[in-house]
């Protein structure tokens, strides 16, 4: 973790994901850059449920 945040994937799963799609290695790099998406993902479905006056994230705020 470049930036000290937690790194929000399964790194084994995504590891055997991208082996198994490819036949590829997968660097470290790839899960903080995953964990930063995700982070804005759920930033922005937190903005969605909060806009529709919900306390809920649901799967159409993603």
């Amino acid at each position: 973790m470049a930036d000290g945040k937690e790194v929000l994937v399964v790194a084994s799963k995504i590891k055997n994901y991208i082996r198994e799609q490819s036949e590829m290695n997968t660097s470290a790099g790839v899960l903080d850059a995953l964990s930063d998406r995700l982070r804005e993902i759920c930033d922005q479905a937190i903005e969605n449920a909060r806009r529709d006056g919900r306390k809920t994230v649901k799967d159409r705020d993603v």
